[in-house]
């Protein structure tokens, strides 16, 4: 057989991981967003007296930042690094587009003061109820504070946070989830310029007063981006993506063959290790959310410590799975860090590791842009590189 016609055997695969709110250190700039000193993973590894990430540390994580427990590697098997975000903010909407190479130069609109009262009188007309809210709050503050009155009157709860999002809290057995998924399909339509927020956010929950919490029927209406992403590359080179966890409502859908939403890490570690075992080519595009939406908000480093080393544990059984022409991406999309001042995400840069089986690895240094992954991911897959981003393999 030609070493041509071998060449033409391999598949080309990418799965791309983003550790949501999994930043590495803060950037320049974080001081513009009151964020200078943030650290997520390294200030969690401090906050538990080590971490115990034995397979992150081989790739080579320990090189990117100082974590305690984790040494760099003297041989890594992984290139890594770490990078800059170039759009302004720190949203998931805003990092998760610049992965797939796409910079947003304008920040999304927020409200410290909450929502204008003729934008939230246009809403309350259009579901045809009152709201309550209508404040920065953290999503499990706001549920123990109103969430009794909410209960009574069956008026949803609306607040924002220091990101461009309006949320929308309800009761499951106050507001059905197909009612608030449709109060949030309302707010998507009228929320236009300039109130054109990054993404509005259902968040029910169950329990009763004194013990609410919130249920993994999350579900985000974002923006459909401006323009086309590594998502719309691959598959214009023939090749299918998939999004597992809340990728599709990032991008609104566009871009992917298939969304495979989860509820939670495990089960997105389990959905992408089927992916993988099914999909032999093209784009795995997967968030792992619990970092950010159980732990870097809730502020509890114990927690976020424990998913990094359930993550760290089961990341064998994946590496176990890939071999030539695969490459396999894990990264952040931005900070959350917990033992931060405040609940808000945090302007970091992110981790960055590409490992390719059988290729050693090396320092990549510093990259210029979020960008430079998804660049990097359809460079391997022989699509078309984005405006923004460059191989860095």
């Amino acid at each position: 057989m030609s070493v041509q016609m071998m060449h033409e055997t391999v598949h080309r695969r990418a799965v791309l991981i983003v550790l949501d709110g999994a930043g590495i250190g803060s950037l320049p700039d974080a001081d513009r967003y009151g964020d200078a000193g943030s650290a997520t993973i390294p200030h969690v590894a401090s906050a538990v007296g080590g971490l115990r990430l034995p397979t992150l540390q081989r790739l080579g994580i320990g090189g990117i930042a100082p974590i305690e427990g984790v040494p760099p590697a003297t041989c890594p098997l992984a290139f890594f690094g770490k990078a800059v975000e170039r759009s302004a903010g720190k949203d998931t909407t805003t990092g998760h587009w610049e992965l797939m190479g796409l910079v947003t130069e304008v920040p999304f609109p927020t409200y410290p003061d909450g929502f204008p009262p003729d934008l939230l009188g246009a809403f309350e007309r259009a579901i045809g109820r009152g709201t309550i809210g209508n404040c920065v709050a953290s999503g499990t503050e706001i549920i123990d504070r109103l969430g009794a009155e909410h209960v009574a009157s069956g008026k949803p709860i609306v607040y924002t946070s220091a990101d461009s999002v309006f949320q929308i809290a309800a009761h499951e057995g106050v507001v059905p989830l197909e009612t608030l998924y449709e109060y949030c399909r309302i707010a998507r339509r009228l929320l236009v310029p300039p109130h054109e927020v990054g993404r509005v956010i259902a968040r029910p929950f169950l329990g009763e007063p004194g013990s609410f919490r919130r249920t993994s029927n999350r579900h985000d209406f974002s923006l459909v981006p401006p323009g086309d992403t590594v998502l719309d590359l691959v598959r214009g080179a023939g090749l299918p993506v998939t999004g597992v966890g809340k990728i599709g409502d990032i991008f609104a859908g566009r871009g992917l063959d298939r969304s495979l939403p989860t509820k939670g890490n495990v089960h997105g570690m389990e959905t992408t290790l089927a992916c993988v075992a099914e999909q032999p080519e093209g784009l795995i595009f997967v968030n792992l959310v619990d970092f950010d939406m159980l732990y870097g908000h809730r502020n509890d480093p114990q927690g976020y410590a424990a998913a990094l080393e359930a993550f760290d544990a089961w990341l064998p059984a994946l590496l176990e799975r890939l071999g030539p022409g695969d490459l396999l991406g894990i990264t952040a999309d931005h900070g959350t860090d917990p033992c931060f001042p405040g609940t808000d995400h945090t302007r970091e840069y992110i981790p960055v590791l590409f490992y390719q089986p059988g290729v050693a690895g090396r320092d990549l240094g510093v990259l210029e842009s979020f960008a430079d992954l998804g660049a990097t991911i359809a460079a391997h897959l022989g699509a078309k590189v984005p405006a923004h981003g460059r191989n860095v393999l």
